[in-house]
Formats: C-alpha cells, structure tokens, sequence
C-alpha cells in the first residue's frame, strides 16, 4: 500500500470539500446549500409531589452511593405482532449488557420495577399537561389512551415506558415565523445512568417514574438559532404556569436533524439550549459529509454488493507494538485482529465533524455495540502515529493491501471479537449507500455528538393493557381554558411596551418572573423598568456568584421593595442588600442594613458636602476634562447617598 498517503492533508481536503463552515461563519445559504432540517422533541418535568403511576416520591434525588438494594436486568428481544424483531432491541441483546438498578426504598416502588400493575395516572400531572396543551392551541383528545412505548437501553426496567397523548396540532409564534406541533404527551421519565463501562451498566431509580410532559414539534427549523429560540419558547411557556420543575435536568429535548440526501438523527437529552446551535449544525455537516463519502465510495470501492472485507488475527509475537493499548492488549491475553477494507483509502480519515473522523464513527459503534473501551481501534489514516512504518507496512502485507485499501486493527476480549468485526462491517456498509438512524449523544465540549444507539422504529407503541381509557369532559377543559398564563409571545409584547432592555427577557421569562414584575408594579407602583432591569441585571449577578439556600425565592424581592418604600429609602440600595440577603435569607430587612453598614443621612445633609468637596478637587485637579470633577464628586458622596437620596437627583445637583 502506498504510506505516502497524508490522513492529515485528507482530512484537511475533505472538510473543504463537502463546503463545512464554522457555526458563527455560517449563513443562511449554507443551511439551504445542505438543507438543513430540523424538529423538537421537549421534555419537561410537571411539579408534582408524586410519581405518575405509583405512590412513590417525586423530586426527590438521592447520591449514587446511597441506596438499599440492586436489581439485575438482561434485555432480550421479542417478536411483535407482525413477526418482527426491534432494530434497537437487536442492538442492545448484542451488547450482552447486565443492566443494575440502585434502589432507594424512599423512591422506588415495586412498580418501579415492573413488579406490581400501574396505580391510576396522577390527575395533578395530568392537569398540567391539558393547562400546557391548551396553552398550545392544541385539540384537546377526548379519551386518554396510555400506551407502552418500548424503551430498550435499560433505563426502564420493564422495557417500556407508559405514556398518552393528550393534546395534538397547535403552534408557537417565533420571531419570524410560526412553528406547527405535532402533539404533546404525558409520560413516565427514565433512571438516571451512573456509569457504562463494559457490559455493566448502572442506573438509579429515584428519578424513574416522575411525570413529563413531551412537546413535538414538526421539522420546520431551517437554522440552528430558530431550533434554539423555539426550544426557549417552549420552555418558558411550560414555566409560565408555575408547575414544572426547574433546575438541571428537569428539562431536557431530543433534537432531531437531517440535511438534503440524510436521515432523521436524534441527538438526545440536549439539557442546555445554548448548545442546540453548535450541535444541530455539526449534525447537519456530518451528514452531509456522509452523503459525500457514499458518493466516494461508489467510485472507488464499486458496488457494495461485490465489496468484501477480511480481517486476520495478529500474533503480537510478531510485531513490537510500543503502543501502550496494545501492549496492555497482550499482555491481558486479548485478541488482535487486522482486518482489511478495500477501497477505503481517504475514508478513514475523511472529516465528520470537528475533531472527528470516519474512523470515529467506527470506534464509537465499537465501544456502544461490542462493549470494547476506547482506544479500541488503530487504523492505516491515524492523524497521530502510534505504530511504527515499518509495523503499518507490514500489516499492510499480510492483509495484501493495494492502494486503495485501508485497514482497521482493532483488539478486545475474545468473546467481544465477532461481535467487534461483525460491527466493523456493518457500518463499513452502511457507508455505501445510507445515512444510518441513529440516536447520538451530545459530548461535554457541546458541539459534537456521538453514537448512542439504533433510533427505534415508528411502530415501537402499542396499548397498555393495565390501564383504562380516561374520558375529559368539555366542562373540565373550558374551565382549564379560563386560568391559563398569557402566551409567551405576548408576554415579549409586555416586556417591550415596558421598555425593558432586550437583554434581560431570557431571564425573566426562564425563571418566570413576569408575573412578579406585574405584582410589584399593581402593588408598589414601581415602574416594570426598574424591576426587570434589576432582576435581569442584580438578581442574574448575584444567583451566578454566590450561595443561597432553600429559604430564598423570588417573592422576597418583593418584600424587599416593600420595607424600602415604607421606609421611604431610594430603591437603589436594593443591589447592594441582595447580595446579603441572598446568602442569609433569615436575616430581617433592619439586620441586612446594618451588615452593609448603612447609616440613614438626610438629601440636605449629603447635598451640603458638594461645595466642598468641589472646592478640594480645584486642589487636586489632574484632567482639564470638565465631567472630571462631577465623576469624583459622586464616587465621594454615592456611598452615603445610596439608600438615602435619589443618585440620579444627586447627579444633577453636582453637575
């Protein structure tokens, strides 16, 4: 095989031949260019003080290492009702994973487990869900219909997850555009993973069972900025009724994803919106890189059915790997395996995303499929060279390699190996001729993914038979209608005609504090301005930087207001007290003043130290700027005149 192959330079070349920009570059032309498209999947946690079909906790979380049984599962597929075995269920009985729930008896129940039939469905939970589908403009459904969803990584012990529709179409008004819903569900949420290493998985069961809500969107994303504003849109309505859960976690969304010649990806449990952006346009760039490597591929490796691949086992006797994988290989009595793909040349190393090649797409399927741990692969377009030319060349020749080929070595326990090959090949042909659906999994730098698993098929639902239908009377669904928030959008219509600045909207309308704003204003006469403002400004600041415990909500900011107007004391001073009060929220409002050191000094008091202090900076002048001596004046007296007078009446007088 010729080694004057540069992976580097072809990784380099393919990257600017299927067009990638960068995200801030890119334009809208370039989504049109590779047609990018894209859909919601919000999953949203209801506030309610149990589990959605038992008795058991909700919200309540526990460490990984407090628990008081274990449970062992092992998946295994079953036929359908037409004869057919589940895609992801194949994959997963590959993987001959032991699933191990942690069980906290405080959390968890024997339904948890798939031991005892389901309890009735929580009717505050599914309140909720009619308040929000309303809130959608959805068709309200007349029955509710719980169905099994089948759930096949092991996060549900049984297999399945229980879940109904309740509303179906509506919309949500963007800036620029309206995006139409499919439906929005209630369902059961999933365990939470500890660890997956090997063929041993581990799941804790606290959060198993709590009740969501699922908004679905239809795949009218046309850029990665509309899927994160109708990701925010959608969260901030849900929040807007006051009874979902916030914090980590409690609302996540899988982002579904394609370009023009690709396949519906879903990139799962997305928990930032701030990273749907980067990850929804390397998904898309991916795919598209794909799209151009099938097109490769049929020029120089031919025809798919005809193409054939060979791998050979390696005596490590016979070659002096340094590389410490390898060696750890050998010396754990591992299997290694060369194993030769014709016409593969430049695909190894041709560029999927950034900091990711064709080559890691292998790898991945490797460490999810066959459960080999990475670095579980070397290949013959390694960017970085971790065997000797000598040892590439001779693996070249015992797999007979021309010039067009490339190779894979690989290595694992000998139990994993068929498997290990087995996945090799598959994915090699897959790259002939299809996008594969794929669930993928966003990493930590939050703008790449990786494979997860085989996206399950359309016909993966069927009725639970544990549960009866649940009719909804109109009366019951007008009278919902009647008590619902005001619509986001509209909501962004108030914060404008408020005057509010721009740059505090996500804020208020991630935490929900319109209505406060509301509150403050009908109560206290203080003008939305100041209040969003501060809340936008202040309140972000201080919850960014420093502690608090759970006696703090955002309601003290209205009592705060409060003691300030009854004591007739300049608004101002509330940034300085919410720093404290933030971290001591016990502490009474006179207590707060007094750690801040706050000494009560009358306007008339403060205004008479100005002619003096003018009449020093004549003394110690060193700008011929004339604001000069109005800036220092004010940075003399602001301290004393903060909570006492007015700063801006203050300003004026010293200038």
């Amino acid at each position: 095989m010729n080694q004057s192959f540069d992976p580097e330079q072809n990784y380099e070349q393919s990257r600017k031949a299927i067009g990638y920009v960068g995200r801030k570059e890119a334009t809208q032309a370039d989504y049109d260019r590779i047609g990018f498209m894209s859909g919601l999947e919000v999953h949203q946690q209801l506030l309610t003080a149990r589990k959605l079909f038992c008795r058991c906790p909700a919200g309540k979380f526990n460490s990984h290492d407090d628990f008081d049984a274990e449970i062992v599962r092992h998946m295994r597929p079953t036929l359908s009702e037409l004869g057919e075995y589940d895609g992801t269920a194949l994959m997963e009985f590959k993987t001959r994973k032991n699933i191990i729930y942690r069980i906290k008896n405080e959390t968890a129940c024997t339904y948890d487990v798939d031991d005892t039939p389901p309890f009735p469905i929580d009717p505050v939970a599914l309140n909720i869900a009619l308040e929000v589908s309303v809130l959608n403009k959805m068709n309200i459904v007349g029955e509710v219909h719980i169905t099994r969803k089948q759930y096949l990584d092991g996060s549900i012990p049984g297999g399945f997850q229980r879940t109904a529709i309740i509303g179906v179409g509506g919309k949500i008004q963007l800036k620029n555009k309206t995006i139409n819903l499919i439906q929005l569900s209630i369902e059961e949420d999933s365990s939470r993973e500890i660890s997956d290493v090997g063929h041993l998985r581990i799941y804790k069961t606290d959060r198993l069972g709590m009740p969501l809500i699922e908004t679905v969107t239809h795949p009218e994303f046309i850029n990665p900025d509309e899927v994160k504003e109708a990701a925010d849109y959608i969260r901030f309505l849900n929040r807007s009724t006051g009874k979902v859960r916030t914090g980590i976690g409690s609302t996540r969304a899988d982002v579904n994803v394609s370009c023009r010649g690709g396949t519906r990806v879903e990139i799962k449990g997305v928990a930032h919106t701030k990273w749907m952006p980067e990850l929804t346009h390397n998904e898309c760039f991916r795919q598209w890189a794909l799209v151009h490597i099938i097109k490769l591929l049929k020029e120089k490796a031919g025809d798919e059915k005809k193409w054939k691949m060979n791998s050979v086992k390696i005596n490590p006797e016979e070659f002096n790997f340094s590389y410490e994988p390898l060696q750890d290989a050998k010396k754990n009595k591992q299997e290694i395996i060369a194993i030769h793909l014709p016409g593969f040349r430049g695909i190894l190393s041709h560029f999927t995303q950034p900091k990711q090649m064709f080559a890691d797409e292998i790898s991945t399927r490797l460490k999810v499929i066959a459960c080999i741990e990475k670095p579980n692969i070397i290949h013959s377009e390694d960017l970085v060279k971790h065997i000797s030319d000598k040892e590439s060349e001779n693996i070249s020749k015992l797999l007979s390699c021309k010039k067009e080929d490339a190779w894979i070595v690989l290595w694992g326990p000998i139990e994993d190996i068929p498997t290990a090959i087995e996945t090799v090949e598959e994915r090699c042909r897959m790259a002939f001729n299809c996008i594969p659906n794929e669930t993928r999994k966003a990493l930590t730098d939050g703008g790449t993914t990786i494979f997860e698993r085989v996206l399950p098929g359309a016909d993966r639902m069927y009725p639970d038979t544990d549960s009866a239908p649940i009719p909804l009377k109109n009366e019951h669904i007008e009278a919902i209608r009647k008590q619902i928030p005001i619509d986001i959008f509209d909501r962004i219509q108030q914060l404008k005609a408020w005057n509010i600045p721009q740059g505090n909207y996500t804020y208020i309308l991630k935490k929900n504090l319109v209505p406060l704003i509301e509150k403050i204003n009908d109560e206290l006469k203080i003008s939305p301005r100041f209040t969003g403002t501060f809340l936008g400004h202040a309140m972000k600041f201080v919850e960014n930087n420093f502690d608090t415990t759970d006696d703090f909500s955002y309601e003290r900011i209205y009592d705060l207001f409060k003691f300030l107007k009854e004591r007739k004391m300049d608004l101002n001073i509330a940034r300085k007290m919410l720093i404290e009060y933030y971290q001591h929220p016990k502490l009474d409002f006179d207590s707060v003043l007094t750690y801040i050191k706050f000494k009560p000094v009358s306007p008339k008091e403060i205004k008479e130290k100005i002619p003096f202090l003018k009449e020093k900076f004549k003394q110690i002048k060193f700008s011929k700027k004339p604001e000069v001596d109005g800036k220092w004046i004010m940075g003399q007296v602001s301290s004393i005149a903060l909570g006492n007078m007015n700063l801006a009446e203050l300003k004026s007088e010293v200038t």
